[in-house]
């Protein structure tokens, strides 16, 4: 773990440098929970959605090893997934799928498992597979739960870190491990915070306040608060028909609350990078072998 956390330290240094010189391209932003149970892959899936709507070229790379279910809220049942791609020879073309409002999703599958396990060739050649699917605006990594090598991984390889939450306290107190392990092993120095099915407006000031106050009085990292989404009987009602709430209930109170969050990510785009999919995923295989 000592020799990963070097790894992810130098990756981390390398994108704030490079950064700073390279025109605007695909940003990529990790969504990631310390508790499984949050919301959060059904935010990832509204969040792509309202973004695609606003123009933007938008990809959810599944990231959750074993217990993705992004297709699955957004009523897709892909047949391949990256496995695929590298073990037997799929072309990139029939794993990536199309889901609502033109939004595209590649499936990660246990291949992400298996990745510091491949050979050289096969890495290229799953390289290769990736150059035909340039031009996204966003990659938006969704992994699993909890604290683990190949979260804290999937979170260095990216631009942004988004950490879902929700005011349960055993929902704070896990977003506040995964926030310490990361600061411990300085993979980032700023994170932004989502806080989900809040019944009350002071309940989502009230967690980030104290997420904050404690990262402020022990951790040196910078927590954002970039919003709050209301728990309403619509979004419950659109997981259960597999229809994302910001198309079945536009005008709900949890789609308004995504569609701001959504309007404050673009807000960011102000940061130069220049990264694709093809560049990700060289970041993964580095942090891997």
């Amino acid at each position: 773990m000592l020799d990963q956390a070097s790894k992810l330290r130098q990756l981390a240094n390398e994108n704030t440098v490079s950064n700073k010189f390279e025109k605007i391209g695909t940003k990529v932003i990790t969504i990631t929970s310390g508790k499984g149970g949050v919301g959060k892959s059904n935010i990832v899936v509204n969040l792509a959605i309202i973004l695609q709507k606003m123009g933007k070229k938008v990809l959810i790379f599944d990231a959750d090893i074993g217990m993705g279910n992004d297709d699955v809220l957004m009523g897709c049942f892909p047949r391949y997934s990256v496995f695929d791609i590298i073990f037997n020879d799929k072309n990139i073309e029939e794993v990536i799928i199309d889901g609502p409002m033109g939004i595209k999703l590649l499936p990660g599958g246990s291949a992400l498992s298996r990745v510091e396990d491949l050979t050289d060739i096969q890495r290229q050649k799953f390289l290769n597979q990736l150059e035909s699917i340039q031009g996204f605006d966003y990659i938006l990594m969704d992994t699993g739960a909890g604290i683990n090598k190949s979260i804290l991984a999937f979170i260095s390889c990216s631009d942004e870190l988004l950490i879902v939450t929700t005011p349960e306290p055993t929902s704070l107190t896990d977003a506040y491990s995964l926030i310490k392990a990361i600061n411990k092993f300085e993979i980032k120095k700023e994170a932004k915070i989502i806080v989900n099915r809040v019944i009350e407006i002071q309940d989502g000031t009230v967690t980030f306040s104290k997420l904050k106050n404690a990262a402020n009085k022990f951790l040196d990292i910078d927590l954002e608060f970039l919003g709050m989404i209301t728990e309403d009987t619509k979004l419950i009602k659109s997981v259960r028909k597999q229809v994302p709430v910001c198309i079945e209930y536009p005008k709900a109170e949890s789609t308004k609350d995504i569609e701001d969050i959504a309007k404050k990510i673009e807000g960011y785009l102000i940061k130069e990078n220049n990264g694709n999919i093809q560049k990700l995923f060289k970041r993964i295989f580095n942090i891997f072998s």
